[in-house]
């Protein structure tokens, strides 16, 4: 297999210089093509080089790695942020189905990162941009999109599409308004962090459900919900209380 051709950008000359290290000696699949501390020079590097794979930090000074984004345009790179701390922009991060590395990054996480790159290219860049871009947004829509990775490929989901999800072991099972259901490899734990700015609530320990879609709210046999789709869920006894006073908002 060939190696994947690497740049890395990130203003700070001690993390650069660490990751670089890193990847050289516990990466062997990736080859480093260049490395700058210039956000504007590695535009013109990734346009003249064609990485497989961009190492992105996200908080620069003169321009952070979304403007680089924007500035740079089309590409076909896997992109992998990394950031020390803007919790914000991971939450962005998720919804848009991109890798990230906290820094200091560990070389378990980078080589398992490396790993999941050279099994599974994403693809849909461009797309993951767009939502990235609009999940960086201060207000969230039911109109918005989501990306979620499935065993066929990347699936692009309007959030208002979403009835309810419901885990099963490390799986997940996404009940649409339109009656179809996906299944997902990833924990609700996950899906609940994604989805929770767009007004899921989880209101049991294997169940996540949008609030847009509550037909009906049942107190006997200690609580449950009807979705719209006549469904009914239980409602955890623990979340009881706090479900009730939001709904009630």
């Amino acid at each position: 297999m060939d190696k994947l051709r690497t740049i890395l950008i990130d203003d700070e000359l001690n993390s650069l210089q660490n990751l670089q290290q890193k990847l050289t000696e516990f990466c062997p699949d990736v080859f480093i093509v260049a490395a700058t501390q210039n956000p504007a020079e590695a535009i013109n590097l990734i346009r003249e080089l064609h990485p497989n794979i961009i190492f992105l930090d996200i908080e620069m000074p003169r321009m952070s790695g979304f403007r680089l984004l924007e500035e740079l345009g089309e590409t076909d790179s896997e992109i992998i942020f990394t950031t020390a701390y803007s919790h914000y922009a991971i939450d962005a991060i998720r919804i848009s189905a991109f890798d990230y590395l906290t820094k200091p990054i560990s070389i378990s996480d980078l080589q398992n990162t490396i790993e999941r790159l050279t099994k599974r290219r994403q693809g849909h860049i461009k797309e993951r941009i767009d939502i990235l871009r609009q999940a960086m947004g201060d207000t969230k829509s039911q109109e918005d999109k989501i990306v979620i990775a499935t065993a066929e490929g990347l699936e692009f989901i309007a959030v208002k599409n979403i009835i309810h999800i419901e885990s099963s072991s490390n799986y997940c099972n996404i009940i649409m308004v339109d009656g179809k259901t996906m299944l997902v490899t990833k924990l609700l734990k996950d899906l609940e962090d994604i989805l929770h700015p767009y007004r899921f609530y989880r209101i049991h320990h294997s169940h996540l459900i949008n609030l847009n879609y509550i037909k009906k709210y049942i107190r006997e046999d200690g609580g449950q919900v009807m979705m719209i789709n006549d469904e009914k869920i239980d409602i955890s006894r623990r979340k009881k209380d706090e479900f009730l006073k939001m709904i009630a908002q």
